[in-house]
This record gives C-alpha cells, sequence and structure tokens, in this order.
C-alpha cells in the first residue's frame, strides 16, 4: 500500500493544483468583466476617467490594468490581468475583457 501511496500522490496533488488553478483563472476572468462593465457604465454617465479607472481597479482581479478609450458616441474599458498559477514553474494566464458603452446623454448636450 506505502508504494502506491506514495506514486498516487504526487498526480493528486498536481490534479489539485491543476483544479485550484483552473478556478483562478476562471475567478479573474469574471472579475475582468464585472469590473470592465462597471467602469464603461460609470464613464458613460460622463464621469472622469479616473472615477472610471478606480472603480475598475476596485472590481478587479489583484493588480488589474485598465484602458479607457473614447469615441464621439461611445466609451470603452478595458480591464486586463495576469494569474499566476500553483504550479511547478509558476505559469502565468493573461486574462482580459473589455465592455463598450453609448454615452448617455447630459443637460450639457
Amino acid at each position: 500500500m506505502t508504494a502506491e501511496l506514495a506514486l498516487a500522490l504526487p498526480a493528486v496533488m498536481l490534479m489539485l493544483a491543476v483544479g485550484v488553478g483552473a478556478a483562478r483563472v476562471v475567478s479573474a476572468q469574471i472579475q475582468c468583466v464585472d469590473a470592465a462593465r462597471a467602469a464603461a457604465r460609470i464613464a458613460a454617465r460622463g464621469e472622469p476617467d479616473p472615477v472610471a479607472v478606480a472603480a475598475a481597479v476596485s472590481a478587479g482581479p489583484p493588480a488589474a490594468r485598465v484602458a479607457l478609450g473614447a469615441a464621439a458616441d461611445t466609451v470603452t474599458v478595458t480591464v486586463s490581468a495576469v494569474v499566476r498559477l500553483p504550479l511547478p514553474g509558476g505559469p502565468t494566464v493573461p486574462v482580459s475583457s473589455t465592455a463598450t458603452g453609448p454615452r448617455e446623454l447630459t443637460a450639457e448636450s
């Protein structure tokens, strides 16, 4: 029984690490989607860019990067991050999401 356990334990640990890593990537992707949507809504209302960026950073995964873009009638927000997997060698997976929304009409428009 000891020999079988010695052979199987590393494989079980590797599968556990892969599962945890996959969950981290999915979670970070969902956070990127939520952060991009929230920041796009804020920017579409005409709030200053730092307010939209702050909302994206607070809703996004750790060390998220935020890029804002604007056209005459739309705003675009991209939130991206890199997730380090808990595997030997520490491989990374990039995740990102982009949200675009129409600018809302304001009293000045």
